[in-house]
């Protein structure tokens, strides 16, 4: 039953991250505290990025060299990362317009494609990593050693990316 009911709440979890992060796109932006200054945000997301691909990272080495316990512990912190990017992330695009690359030649392709590529991966891997970590969670194993094939490559393409897009954007920000 816990099982079943973790997998309802992944499903809801993923509607809601995604429909909130697309809202930012069309809602009218509102200063949520006022007299914040919220330009370092972007640097912040970047290195709340950069903090999750290291973590995983070492759950990865950690997994290979069968250390579980440093695995589930790098996979908590990358969570929590992640978690804490999320609520910065929401916070600036509800608050701040959008900031267009203003690059051009083959360096505006390379960004593009970059970012298109993030941002879709980005959204699968809201439910990629809940299942894997509600498999674990539950004793899942091989359920979840299978999702986890395809959830750490995508999870850490999309949080080394985020910097990458930070640092492509960077001088564009007002």
């Amino acid at each position: 039953m816990l099982y079943k009911n973790s997998i309802l709440l992944i499903w809801i979890l993923t509607i809601v991250i995604n429909g909130l992060i697309l809202l930012t796109f069309f809602l009218p932006k509102v200063t949520l505290l006022e007299g914040c200054d919220y330009s370092s945000l972007p640097m912040l997301n970047a290195m709340l990025n950069g903090l999750t691909f290291f973590s995983l990272l070492f759950a990865l080495l950690a997994v290979r060299r069968k250390n579980i316990l440093l695995h589930r512990s790098s996979i908590f912190l990358a969570f929590s990362f992640t978690s804490l990017f999320l609520f910065s992330y929401l916070l600036y695009h509800f608050s701040m317009p959008s900031t267009s690359y203003k690059g051009d030649g083959l360096l505006r392709g390379v960004y593009y494609f970059i970012l298109l590529t993030h941002v879709v991966l980005a959204a699968i891997i809201v439910p990629l990593g809940l299942l894997a970590m509600a498999f674990a969670l539950n004793n899942r194993i091989s359920q979840h050693r299978k999702i986890a094939r395809w959830t750490m490559p995508i999870w850490l393409y999309v949080s080394f990316t985020g910097v990458v897009v930070y640092l492509l954007i960077h001088p564009y920000y007002p």
